[in-house]
This record gives structure tokens, C-alpha cells and sequence, in this order.
């Protein structure tokens, strides 16, 4: 149950990051709607609009930062002489992945939890979806070296669906049906997901302090990038995203997120709250659930149940893409799922907060299409202001600017540079303050890493602009994205593969750039950050998907790696030699009388 001074604060946090987002997003619409004597006025109003919608999403996002610097909100740790009452399943989706690596972090966690005096209250249970009789026979041989590593007879798990149906959470679901029974709560991880046994055994003891809790979501740290873009990724969620975390959690209280990985739900309250139906019609707006997660958050919420983020929960941990194409199809597939939230929003009984994450989620997305529609209303302004105003619109009332573009692009720099920027530099040397920079080698090397981060998701950035937005229009067009396997391995690419991904954006950016300068020459100078970057996507692309040797991007799980990344490397390291002959067969999944 909420607590009326834990619910005010809340209250007070969402209407203070609210009105302030709204604030620069109004102000960003004052600044390009001016009023004018010939032409024009349908068009201003129309890419004000554009830059009101983007420059509240980014401001919401600065917001949240700082909401996250300002709070004093701190997760109370469990009582560590408690003992554990409950059985836990620790669930292992998987989906053609490599089992040597999967299976390998298994037997890292079960190694860790067996050193434990709790290690009787843990199961594990691999998930598998894979579709290919090939990549299911490497499973099982895997998964037959690892029971015979651990001796893990009757405490590891393996099956194999005949179908897929539901992807992960039909996978997850299946499993909650058939064997739930048996457990009182479920940890649920991805293939690449990595937990330290201390934390898993600190988030059943939260479980367990707090009747209310349905699910408990830990901060996943990213580890084992080696490429450019990975490493400047990997750094920038060890730097910023606690804090960003810590935001997320003041703003959103007990209706808090879900992110499908490295969170210990409560078996009974996910089994009776969190079944998903088949929404009607046809993909990609039809069909299962693609964003589960956020679904089963609100399904939670809407029930009563407790649903919290604790980014204090060290030791958990996830891979992430190591190159942009892989995260482009990755968020292809992100895209079409929070698109279809659209469809949930007016879902009998969800509290009003879950309805603003379905709006936030895509917001996400649709931001791609503000900011692309702001730049093409720009370029065009200048031909429809010698036209007549076929459809005028009432006399805007309040003080404006003189109609001087470069005056309004330099405000429009500034403005996202603050939100952008500000935010970061913040958090950088909030880190520098609280001692946390010593993880990342050193006050110097962790604000030289993320001023270099800062430089290269600013040359990004354009190219995941048109990446998100031809997710956005393929979604909007009818087609489905699927739901691809995830792109492991050291993710290099060449150059011909670069350009063959990314050539379109080149000739996107040529083009806009070539109507700036036809349309709007004034423009070309500050349309070149943007356009630049685009018609150069083959080679940023190539660059940062190269191995990345610099001494920048320095995080904690390199200068001081904990003790479950020091246990999966030696196990990577001798399930590196040829898998295990033939042993009896698996065995089943644990079922429940």
C-alpha cells in the first residue's frame, strides 16, 4: 500500500518534471511562432508544433536526470540475518543463442549461489524457443556438460517449446502455468543476463520483507563491450544511468518499470495479474504483445501490487549491441511494440501513471518523426512565406521574436545543448564528488570519456534519427518487424556491410541538404551537423563498430571486476575446448502436483 507522504512526494516530483518539461516546450514554441504580415503563418505553426512535441521529450528526459541528482530517495536494504522462506525459479529465456556462452553464465550463477547457505532455495530453468533442430541439438549438448559440471541433476532445468507462441512472454508464461506452482518467486533474466549471487539473494529478502511487492527491477550494468560504439555505451550506462534510474524511480514510485530482464517478480501475483491476451487483427499492431514488459507492469499496478525499481541492487548485469545496426534492429523491434500500446491506453483499470509510461514509451519513437518533420518545415518556411494564407490562423496574443532564423536556430542549439548536455555534465562531476569517478579510472579519465562519449552520440544521433524513423513509418505502413534473434560476437563490420545498411541515409542526407540549399541557403550552415553525419553513416558505422582500444571508457566491472564476472571468464575460458560427449537425457521441467 501506498503511504500518503510517500504518495505526496511522488506527486510533487511528477508535477515539478512535468511543468518544467512543459515550460521548455512552451517557450521552445515561442521562440519559432512568430506572427507575420504576408504568408507563412500555417507553416510556422505547424513546425512550432513540431519543436513543442521534441523539445518536451527531451526535456523529460533532462528532467528525470535531474530529478535523479536532486532526490534523497535511497532503497532500504534488507535485513541481511533474515533468512529465505521461498523457493525461487531463476528463468533463462532463450532464443537461437550461442548455448556455450549462455549455459556458461548458468553454471557462473549457480557456482555463486552454491557457495551460498541458500543455495537449496534456487533453481534455474533454460527456456528455450529456438526454432532451428540444429541450434536445439547444441543446446542439449551444452546443456548436458552443464549438468554434468554442476551436478545439477533435479536443480537445472531444460525444455524446448514445440511453438514459439507468445515469443518471450509466451515462453515465460508457459513456464508460470505449468511449473509455477512449485516456486514463490521467479528471477527473470535474459541470455546475456549475469547476476551476482549476493544480489539475487538481497532481492528475495526485499520479496519477502514486503508482502505488496509484485516485482522488483534491478539496474542492469552493461559489460564485455569491445568495440567503439559498445565501450562509449557500456560507459555512459555505468556513468549515467543510476542517476538516471534513481529519477525514473522518485517520479514513478510504486507503479514503477519493468524491462523484461534482471527482475525477481512474485509467482502469484504475475500468475494471476499478467496473462496477455492476443490483441485483434494482424501485425503490427495486431497479434502478441511485442513490449511486454511495460504490460505487465501496469497489469501488476492495476491489481494492487507493488512494482519497483531498487538501483542500488549492484551486481547485475547484461550485453548490449556493439555496433549500430545491431541496436537499429534491436529497436525496430522495441519500436513496434510500444507503437502498439497505442491500443492499451484506454484498458479498463490501469492507474493513470501506467497510461503516461504506454504515452512515454512512444513518444520514444514518434520523437524521430518531430524532429524530422521540424527540419523539413524549416527547410520549406522560407518558399510558403510568399504566399497567401489560404487558412489563417487566430492572432497569436503574446510577444514574439523578429522572424530571424538565425536567431532561432542559435536559441534552438542552446536549448538542446542544455538539455542534452547540462544533464551529463552533472551527473560527470556528481560523480567526480561522491568519489564513484575512481571506477571509471580517475576524475580526468571519466570526464575526458564522457566528453568523447558526448561528441560521438552527437554524431550518432542523426543516423538512429532516421534508423527509428523508418521503424516508425515501416510500423505506421502495416509491415511487421518480427522478432529477430539478438546479434551477439565482437560485432565488427565491414565497410561494404555499413554501406549497404546505411546507404539510404546517405542519400537522405544529400538530398535534405541539397533542398536547403535550393529552398533555404541560410540554413545549410546549421543543417550541416545533421546532414553531415547522415551522409557519412557508412563510415561512422564501419568506425565505431571497430575494436576499441582507447584508454577512455573506463567503468568499474573493467578496474574492478566482481566476483561473478571473474567466475564467467574461467568458465568461458574452459568451455572455450570441445563440448562434452553423450549423457542421459535432460531433465524436465519441475512440475507441481
Amino acid at each position: 500500500m501506498t503511504r500518503p507522504a510517500e504518495a505526496r512526494r511522488v506527486f510533487r516530483a511528477r508535477a515539478v518534471a512535468l511543468g518544467a518539461s512543459l515550460a521548455a516546450a512552451a517557450g521552445a514554441f515561442t521562440l519559432f511562432f512568430a506572427e507575420r504580415q504576408t504568408g507563412g503563418l500555417a507553416i510556422e505553426f505547424l513546425r512550432s508544433l513540431f519543436i513543442f512535441a521534441a523539445t518536451f521529450w527531451l526535456a523529460w528526459g533532462a528532467a528525470q536526470a535531474l530529478t535523479g541528482l536532486l532526490t534523497h530517495r535511497r532503497p532500504v536494504p534488507a535485513d541481511p540475518s533474515a533468512p529465505i522462506a521461498g523457493r525461487c525459479a531463476i528463468l533463462v529465456p532463450v532464443y537461437e543463442e550461442d548455448p556455450a556462452a549462455t549455459f556458461g553464465r548458468v553454471a557462473a550463477m549457480d557456482e555463486a549461489l552454491a557457495a551460498t547457505e541458500w543455495a537449496d532455495r534456487f533453481d534455474f530453468a533454460i527456456l528455450s524457443d529456438t526454432r532451428s533442430e540444429a541450434g536445439a541439438a547444441r543446446e542439449a549438448q551444452w546443456f548436458l556438460r552443464l549438468l554434468r559440471e554442476r551436478d545439477a541433476e533435479g536443480r537445472i532445468f531444460y525444455r524446448r517449446r514445440e511453438s514459439n507462441a507468445g515469443r518471450k512472454a509466451g515462453n515465460i508464461e508457459e513456464f508460470i502455468r505449468r511449473s509455477g506452482a512449485a516456486y514463490d518467486y521467479a528471477l527473470i533474466l535474459d541470455a546475456d543476463s549475469l547476476m551476482e549471487a549476493e544480489t539475487v539473494i538481497e532481492m528475495a529478502r526485499r520479496m519477502e520483507a514486503d508482502p505488496d511487492l509484485g516485482l522488483l527491477q534491478s539496474l542492469p550494468g552493461v559489460i564485455h563491450a569491445r568495440s567503439r560504439f559498445g565501450r562509449a555505451m557500456q560507459f555512459s550506462a555505468a556513468l549515467h544511468s543510476p542517476v538516471f534510474a534513481r529519477g525514473v524511480a522518485a517520479l514513478q514510485g510504486e507503479t514503477g518499470p519493468f524491462w523484461g530482464h534482471n527482475a525477481m517478480v512474485r509467482v502469484r501475483a504475475f500468475a494471476q495479474s499478467c496473462a496477455l491476451p492476443d490483441l485483434s487483427g494482424p501485425p503490427p499492431f495486431g497479434g502478441h504483445i511485442l513490449s511486454h514488459d511495460y504490460v505487465e507492469a501496469a497489469l501488476l499496478a492495476r491489481a494492487g501490487w507493488t512494482v519497483r525499481i531498487d538501483e542500488d541492487l549492484a551486481g547485475s548485469y547484461e550485453e548490449g549491441p556493439e555496433n549500430i545496426v545491431a541496436h537499429a534492429k534491436r529497436d525496430r523491434r522495441w519500436c513496434q511494440g510500444n507503437l502498439q500500446h497505442a491500443r492499451l491506453l484506454a484498458a479498463p483499470g490501469l492507474k493513470p501513471w501506467s497510461r503516461f509510461v504506454f504515452v512515454q514509451g512512444i513518444l520514444a519513437y514518434l520523437s524521430s518523426l518531430f524532429w524530422l518533420g521540424f527540419l523539413v518545415t524549416s527547410i520549406l518556411a522560407p518558399s510558403f512565406r510568399t504566399l497567401p494564407d489560404y487558412f489563417p490562423l487566430p492572432h497569436w496574443p503574446f510577444p514574439v521574436l523578429p522572424p530571424n532564423e538565425a536567431t532561432r536556430t542559435a536559441g534552438l542549439i542552446v536549448g538542446v545543448l542544455g538539455l542534452l548536455v547540462l544533464p551529463k555534465l552533472l551527473i560527470a562531476l556528481d560523480a567526480w564528488r561522491r568519489g564513484r569517478a575512481a571506477g571509471f579510472g580517475g576524475g580526468v579519465r571519466a570526464l575526458a570519456s564522457m566528453l568523447s562519449e558526448l561528441a560521438l552520440s552527437s554524431v550518432t544521433a542523426p543516423i538512429f534519427l532516421m534508423f527509428q524513423t523508418r521503424s516508425v513509418v515501416q510500423v505506421l505502413m502495416g509491415r511487421d518487424g518480427g522478432w529477430p534473434a539478438s546479434a551477439r560476437g565482437d560485432g565488427a563490420l565491414s565497410l561494404r556491410a555499413s554501406w549497404d545498411a546505411s546507404r539510404w541515409i546517405t542519400a537522405s542526407g544529400l538530398a535534405g541538404l541539397g533542398a536547403a540549399w535550393w529552398l533555404s541557403p541560410a540554413l545549410v550552415g546549421w543543417l550541416l551537423p545533421v546532414a553531415g553525419p547522415m551522409i557519412a553513416a557508412p563510415l561512422v558505422i564501419w568506425w565505431s563498430s571497430r575494436p576499441g582500444t582507447s584508454w577512455l571508457y573506463a567503468v568499474p566491472s573493467e578496474t574492478a571486476p566482481t566476483p561473478i564476472l571473474h567466475r564467467q571468464a574461467r568458465i568461458a575460458a574452459r568451455w572455450s575446448a570441445p563440448a562434452a560427449p553423450d549423457l542421459p537425457a535432460p531433465a524436465a521441467e519441475p512440475q507441481h502436483a
